[in-house]
């Protein structure tokens, strides 16, 4: 890792991840897909990030976060109301995937939240059937 702070921002789609890093700006988009995943995870294994960001977007974050934080590396999932309120605190009300991104990792320096630990897949499984179970109910 290196002696600068590294903070990724990862914009999560159905199609695309768009990712930026700060301080150094770089920016790149993969497919969200295995092999997509896999080059994102060795792309900052290289980088050293001192933290990771993505928002939750309906469960298409959790393939890419997971795969981050089985590489071990620091991985936090936040919620997408704080970021686009940090968003519109620093002037930006634009919003596109490659924007996203940079917000993300403009957070990330900024509030430095910490990694958190991701649940186990059988955790991840009986919230999933609690989730599906409560709209079914509100159905």
């Amino acid at each position: 890792m290196s002696a600068t702070p590294c903070f990724v921002g990862i914009d999560v789609s159905k199609a695309h991840l768009d990712v930026a890093s700060r301080p150094d700006g770089q920016e790149f988009r993969l497919a969200n897909t295995a092999e997509g995943i896999a080059s994102l995870v060795d792309r900052l294994k290289l980088l050293g990030p001192t933290l990771i960001l993505l928002e939750a977007t309906g469960g298409q974050e959790w393939a890419a976060a997971v795969a981050l934080a089985e590489a071990k590396l620091p991985v936090r999932i936040v919620e997408p109301g704080r970021v686009r309120h940090f968003a519109r605190s620093i002037g930006q009300h634009s919003k596109t995937d490659a924007l996203d991104a940079r917000v993300l990792a403009h957070y990330a320096d900024a509030v430095r939240p910490e990694a958190r630990e991701l649940p186990d897949q059988e955790t991840r499984d009986l919230q999933a059937l609690l989730d599906r179970r409560r709209q079914l109910v509100n159905m």
